[in-house]
């Protein structure tokens, strides 16, 4: 395992201050968001291609390791819906590029039918699978995954599929932390920051990830990959200060 962070720590900069930013900060590794609010965006990806490799290749300090498509499953019924694969597509070609072999997906919203998210993630973990990337389904509040048991159905009926944990989507807002192991071995990315049951983010150390325990669980798993930092700004704190406390907490537990 390794210690990484997510461009959207800087949602102000474009990729490549923020490449540097985060290699300034001693992280040796990063995750890279594709999507309308992020520093890629999915409608310019076939335009911008080699601009893209080359900046993400000149940052020899930080290393690219999974991208982030963060953009929201369309309805079949949608003019948009061949985009959504379109693009797609052309990100695992540009993951294969540069040697990523790890994107996260976001998942259907709650109230979506079974079948139809099985129909949308296979189409993904095929387009995955032609260019050697592993697809992984995000845990998120408010969607189908908040539940782990069916992210594991997920996994068990779509080959391939793996799962981006993010541990504070099954902390905050429960009544308490839900039991995610039986998805450990499924695990293909990681995401983190604090978190309480009442806050999304909070202060690192004054939450109730236990990072220690979740490491150990991926070792039994035998995960190899990112422990991906995303922090938000938190009001009258110092971003850079929180940014250099995590990557120095959980490279102490590795």
């Amino acid at each position: 395992m390794f210690v990484a962070a997510s461009t959207s720590c800087f949602p102000d900069l474009n990729l490549q201050e923020t490449m540097e930013r985060l290699a300034d900060l001693e992280y040796s590794a990063a995750e890279i968001v594709v999507g309308e609010h992020g520093p890629l965006r999915p409608s310019e990806l076939a335009a911008n291609f080699d601009s893209t490799i080359q900046i993400c290749r000149s940052t020899r300090r930080i290393t690219p390791v999974s991208f982030l498509y963060h953009v929201d499953p369309v309805d079949s019924n949608d003019e948009k819906y061949e985009k959504y694969f379109e693009h797609f597509a052309t990100l695992c070609h540009l993951a294969k590029a540069l040697k990523i072999v790890s994107i996260s997906v976001l998942p259907a919203k709650l109230g979506t039918p079974f079948n139809v998210e099985v129909k949308r993630l296979q189409k993904l973990v095929h387009a995955g699978n032609r260019e050697g990337i592993h697809v992984g389904l995000m845990t998120l509040t408010d969607t189908l995954t908040e539940d782990p048991e069916t992210v594991g159905s997920f996994c068990k009926t779509v080959p391939g599929l793996s799962v981006t944990l993010d541990p504070t989507h099954y902390i905050y807002g429960c009544p308490k932390p839900k039991d995610y192991d039986p998805i450990m071995d499924y695990v293909s990315h990681v995401r983190l920051r604090d978190s309480t049951k009442d806050v999304f983010q909070v202060q690192i150390g004054q939450g109730v990830i236990e990072y220690g325990r979740l490491v150990i669980q991926l070792g039994l798993s035998k995960y190899r990959r990112a422990l991906c930092v995303d922090l938000g700004i938190l009001p009258n704190i110092d971003p850079i200060a929180e940014l250099r406390k995590m990557r120095l907490l959980l490279e102490s537990l590795l």
